[in-house]
């Protein structure tokens, strides 16, 4: 266990060092020890109203009762449909406490995406907001679900923010029929009293403890196995990277609870740590400009088409950022171009850091090499954390490449994942176990490394969209598609897009009969919406006689994203 005054940087690259002592007990156990060193701090903030360390640990414990109340036991999955809000931090933390795993999704899901998930992850309970009720329970009947809990941002708010929130938000929401076979958040937390004993399980350090989602290397979406360990070594290493950070320090929590970077950098490494979370349950770029300077933020994390945006919010123009102390981008690759317009925007606002990238994989929870705080090289993602190897290997083989040869990164370190939930034969392609006894993640990205450690990211070997800093994997919509009464085949494609990146494009070639009308376009749009999470659907339908085809008969999709690059820049010229 490394105490709260340990500081050990010192002696190599800009103060990092190359190897850390870890937590050996579970996510919550780590958070524990912190709440009694620190009681009275805030550990996070919602929407005006502050929760302290001593309350945050109260409540895990009430919650980690009511859940051994309805049942959950050690082993049992338990799904996380929540945005950034209270609710999400306790159920988080408590299905911990007794020995379960969190199943982590993303709340804005299409229904199948849901029924999807709850049945590959066999989960006995779920927890979403009210506004998401409809979704569950829809599919509810096709998995394994006995208990849905419905929380509300309104219970978590003060009486002078619930009152205009009811006026605003409130009113949109569908009323839950009253006889609906759920348990409201307030009920459920009062079944804790009927919980005596035996609610905390002992958990190992490598045991189980979340599964996250992601496309892995085929585009296929799978349950991604994180363990204690993966948390607590990251918590360990993102505040060895940061040596400026202090107990009580404010992150801007603002990327999503089921995503790595959200939950593993923003939560778990602030609230591992003694740091304080501004949660922000949905964000637009006004809003987290709002909140960096409201809370006066020492920590900012975000995609690069977020930064992007706040340095075109009018509201910036008079911002003091002199609290920052760092600012962190990832999820998507961060331009030259961008990071020294980011840069310069930073110095105008007083900061006196730049913006550090940082790059990762969900199977490694989320990032594994980071920007240095002085030592910056352009184009560059920086080096690996303490304990983590990185190395380049030429594609689909095991030998290592020489100092600047483009090949796949592979990583190994104490926050590579456990496994891919039900899938073994993928399992073990991904992670390899060399002859010295180290395993290794093959990402499927490329890249290479220079000769002193610097890592470079060239892109995606996996065929993947990286949209608003969210994975989208172009095969499952053309599934969705291909399976349409209207559609005879289907290619989905990343188009460039000044905010977002990159937004989904999809070329379809419709069955004989099916007009090529606009009206077709809405109904197939209308069809992948209950199968496609929003940020997923294509943007942009284009009809085809006929899709471009490689020698062996298949979609040429690299050919379509030539001919969209074409038409982007002979738009520019003109």
């Amino acid at each position: 266990m490394i105490s709260m005054d340990y500081v050990p940087w010192k002696d190599s690259t800009d103060g990092v060092p190359l190897h850390l002592e870890y937590f050996e007990g579970t996510m919550f156990e780590g958070v524990e020890r912190i709440a009694k060193a620190y009681p009275d701090n805030i550990a996070f903030d919602f929407m005006g109203r502050g929760t302290t360390y001593k309350k945050l640990v109260e409540e895990v414990h009430k919650c980690a009762k009511a859940l051994r109340t309805i049942g959950v036991r050690e082993g049992d999955r338990v799904t996380i449909a929540l945005p950034n809000c209270p609710q999400g931090i306790y159920m988080f933390y408590a299905v911990n406490c007794i020995g379960a795993i969190a199943n982590m999704i993303h709340p804005l899901s299409a229904e199948k995406e849901i029924e999807f998930y709850l049945n590959e992850s066999e989960s006995v309970t779920a927890i979403t907001l009210d506004q998401f009720y409809g979704k569950f329970e829809k599919i509810r009947a096709n998995t394994k679900i006995v208990n849905i809990i419905i929380a509300s941002i309104k219970d978590e708010l003060s009486q002078p923010v619930k009152a205009g929130y009811m006026l605003t938000e409130g009113r949109k929401m569908k009323k839950i029929p009253a006889d609906a076979p759920v348990i409201r958040w307030k009920e459920f937390m009062k079944l804790s009293r009927y919980c005596f004993y035996n609610y905390q399980v002992k958990r190992e350090k490598n045991d189980p403890a979340v599964i996250l989602y992601s496309g892995g290397t085929t585009g296929t979406t799978k349950g991604i196995v994180l363990t204690n360990l993966n948390f607590n070594a990251l918590g360990a290493q993102i505040v060895a990277t940061n040596p400026m950070f202090q107990p009580g320090d404010k992150m801007l929590a603002a990327m999503p609870i089921f995503h790595g970077f959200g939950l593993g950098v923003c939560i778990h490494s602030m609230l591992f740590n003694g740091g304080r979370c501004v949660l922000v349950p949905r964000f637009t770029a006004a809003s987290y400009a709002k909140l960096i300077t409201k809370y006066r933020c020492n920590f900012i994390a975000g995609v690069p088409t977020l930064y992007e945006a706040l340095t075109r919010l009018d509201s910036m123009d008079k911002a003091d950022l002199s609290s920052l102390k760092g600012v962190f981008s990832g999820g998507d690759s961060l331009s030259v171009e961008l990071k020294k317009k980011l840069d310069i925007f930073l110095q105008e606002h007083h900061a006196t850091i730049p913006v550090r990238e940082g790059y990762g994989t969900t199977e490694t929870v989320t990032a594994c090499c980071l920007t240095p705080q002085i030592h910056h090289k352009e184009g560059s993602i920086g080096v690996p954390f303490p304990d983590t190897f990185i190395k380049i290997v030429k594609p689909g083989t095991d030998i290592e490449l020489e100092f600047g040869e483009e090949g796949e990164i592979v990583i190994a370190g104490p926050t590579v994942m456990k496994e891919y939930m039900n899938h073994p034969e993928e399992t073990k392609d991904t992670l390899r176990t060399d002859d010295a006894g180290m395993t290794w993640v093959y990402t499927g990205d490329l890249g290479y490394m220079d000769s002193e450690g610097y890592v470079y990211f060239k892109g995606r070997a996996k065929r993947m969209i990286v949209t608003s800093g969210y994975n989208v994997y172009p095969a499952q919509i053309e599934n969705v598609l291909d399976g349409m009464e209207e559609v005879a085949m289907s290619c989905v494609i990343g188009v460039p897009d000044s905010y977002r990146m990159h937004t989904v494009k999809a070329f379809i070639v419709v069955k004989p009969g099916t007009p090529q009308t606009e009206e077709t376009k809405r109904v197939i749009l209308s069809k992948c919406a209950k199968q496609v999470a929003k940020y997923a659907m294509p943007r942009e339908i284009e009809f085809r006689d006929e899709l471009p085809k490689t020698l062996v008969g298949k979609v040429a999709y690299r050919k379509l994203e030539e001919e969209e690059e074409k038409k982007r820049q002979d738009g520019t010229k003109s």
